[in-house]
């Protein structure tokens, strides 16, 4: 019984967080520069569906990954499902079968595939109650089925780097979290697209909706950042986008 209750307050929260009044419009702004109509965009670890909210308000059809069971049914009732948005059940890594999936019903958000990152000191306090068996597919195996997306946002929880292993293309922009004591995540992306090619960098801070830097970093930038303790910042994301000279490329 207190599992359950533990697990609706915990939906509640996230309802708070990520559905508080303005929020919306300060995110389409964000994305404006990436999304726009007709274009495709992926939700990795959709969550409850505030980014998928707002590249469908721009115009996108979406994607939407999320893996969590109650949290998943919670992402169908606020943002449906139809032909502008697709919410699927698997988690997203570097080959496509199954994974388990650790669960903390107080605080959905940190539910992850990785052990190591749940090691993190950070979350001292966190209590992972439950686990489930998940399917998990591929960035590339997503593309090969709806195409190739303007827009991939990535936020699993430490486990960025094993969904960038599983993609050969150059999406145009991305998005993957960071947390502070994980930095080397953040690094492992950075160098993966690196290894891609073309990109350039910025930082979104926390959950707010504006760019650190008032220029893009090359990826040698971006890491020296990240190893320098990433400006003391306790988490956010970074942002990656193909160069002009990428693009036309």
């Amino acid at each position: 019984m207190w599992s359950r209750v533990e697990k609706w307050l915990g939906l509640v929260r996230s309802l708070i967080i990520y559905w508080r009044p303005g929020r919306q419009r300060g995110l389409r702004g964000l994305y404006r520069p990436f999304v726009g109509v007709g274009d495709l965009a992926f939700d990795v670890g959709a969550h409850l569906g505030d980014r998928t909210a707002a590249f469908r308000r721009l115009g996108a059809r979406v994607v939407a990954l999320e893996p969590q069971p109650a949290v998943r049914r919670c992402l169908v009732l606020l943002v449906g499902r139809g032909r502008d948005v697709s919410v699927r059940a698997e988690a997203v890594g570097r080959a496509v079968g199954t994974a388990r999936l650790a669960l903390s019903h107080r605080t959905p958000t940190v539910s992850s595939l990785s052990e190591a990152w749940r090691r993190n000191p950070i979350f001292r306090g966190v209590r992972w109650d439950d686990s489930v068996t998940v399917p998990v597919t591929t960035l590339d195996a997503l593309i090969e089925e709806y195409g190739l997306p303007r827009f991939c946002k990535i936020d699993v929880e430490g486990y960025e780097a094993e969904v960038l292993a599983g993609l050969s293309h150059r999406i145009p922009a991305l998005s993957v979290e960071f947390l502070a004591g994980a930095l080397d995540i953040a690094e492992a992306c950075v160098r993966r697209l690196e290894a891609l090619g073309g990109y350039e960098f910025n930082v979104v801070r926390g959950e707010e909706r504006r760019f650190m830097s008032e220029r893009w970093l090359a990826a040698d930038e971006m890491v020296a950042w990240l190893r320098g303790g990433g400006g003391s910042v306790p988490s956010g994301d970074v942002y990656a986008r193909l160069t002009e000279t990428s693009n036309h490329g």
